[in-house]
């Protein structure tokens, strides 16, 4: 089943940097080359190929990758802290390996001059990072996934293993944003209460979207894995929510491909559909959880399968051309002057559909990583 998985990997690295296979948003819209999360995406789960197969190939083309962004003096292609974007401090996580495996001083000065924006990043009144500057006093679940495992492993390595703001704003999104009926997060969260998508009681979104979820739950089960295991309490604090989460979101699995859909809870209604990246997303946290002694074993089936569902309805290899298909290409609420993003099922369901975007690819490698470690 898995024999052509290697193969489309192998297909997306030949991309060049300035313009990569997997960056479909870049294709469409012409941007110009920068440090993004969607790379990131795709970067993190090669170099987890390297590390559980031990194939250079892997690490050197990820070397390789990153030379055309990060420069001797430390400084980052497109990459400005001043935004204060969430998303631009995900790929930045690679530069821990990075320096690891190099011992090049350039991915050190690059991971202090993220950490600058961690220091100095924005918050709502509740504590959280603002998802980015242009969407002020929002958290989204996107972000949790973007900043907090760079945050985690910045404070195991360099930081003083501190994992208290950390912990507090997973706790917040937990109080804040969990519907307890349905056991799903809402995507957004505004804590002004003004944004026109938010609900002026609660300040949330309208919506649970599965792909946001899954950032929650990646999220979740990769900086439980960069907290250092004698700190107990603050472990048990990650794993609480992310097996609550788990739980819920198992709840929606659909029966036949065991996958989810674009928006969980309203799996029969016209115009939703099986989407691959929130369920890769899935798989792979269910997987990395039991790994990591989050989760029983009994839910490593339950990885797999999903797993499998992927890759018996979505992968296609047509003529020898592999793809992976139905991955959403992206969503999001507001800014303000963006009235279609308002968070309705309408919306979720209208972005667009793409093949081969890391958004999906990534998480599927990873989750693929995963299942090739109980083999």
């Amino acid at each position: 089943m898995y024999e052509n998985i290697e193969k489309y990997i192998d297909k997306l690295m030949t991309s060049a940097p300035d313009m990569p296979l997997w960056n479909i948003e870049s294709i469409k819209q012409g941007k110009k080359p920068a440090w993004n999360y969607i790379d990131g995406c795709m970067t993190t789960s090669l170099l987890e190929m390297y590390k559980t197969t031990g194939e250079k190939k892997y690490l050197d083309f990820v070397i390789s990758f990153i030379s055309y962004y990060v420069h001797d003096d430390g400084s980052i292609l497109g990459y400005e802290p001043t935004k204060y974007s969430t998303d631009d401090v995900c790929e930045s996580r690679i530069l821990f390996d990075l320096y690891s495996f190099t011992g090049e001083e350039k991915y050190l000065k690059a991971i202090k001059l993220t950490y600058s924006q961690v220091e100095k990043h924005p918050r709502t009144k509740e504590g959280n990072f603002i998802h980015k500057a242009i969407y002020h006093d929002q958290i989204w679940l996107d972000g949790l996934f973007m900043m907090q495992p760079f945050y985690t492993r910045y404070q195991s390595t360099f930081g003083g293993k501190d994992y208290s703001d950390i912990i507090k704003q997973f706790k917040n999104v937990r109080a804040l944003m969990y519907d307890e009926k349905a056991g799903l997060y809402y995507h957004g969260y505004d804590s002004s209460r003004t944004l026109f998508w938010a609900d002026k009681t609660t300040g949330l979104s309208k919506n649970f979207w599965l792909r946001s979820i899954g950032w929650f739950l990646v999220g979740l089960a990769d900086v439980y894995g960069y907290i250092e295991e004698d700190h107990v309490e603050d472990r048990a604090a990650i794993k609480a929510i992310f097996t609550e989460a788990i739980n819920g979101i198992l709840r929606y699995q659909d029966d036949e491909t065991k996958m989810f859909y674009q928006v969980p809870n309203f799996p029969k209604r016209e115009g939703n559909y099986i989407e691959t990246s929130g369920s890769a997303m899935v798989s792979y946290a269910l997987l990395k959880g039991v790994r990591l002694g989050m989760l029983d074993k009994e839910f490593a089936a339950k990885g797999t399968e999903i797993f499998n569902g992927i890759v018996k309805n979505k992968m296609s290899a047509e003529n020898g051309d592999l793809n992976l298909k139905d991955i959403c290409l992206v969503a999001g609420l507001g800014p303000e002057n963006n009235t279609r993003r308002d968070g309705s099922y309408e919306y979720y369901i209208s972005e667009p559909i793409v093949e081969n975007d890391a958004k999906g690819v990534g998480p599927f490698i990873m989750a693929y990583t995963e299942i090739k470690k109980l083999m």
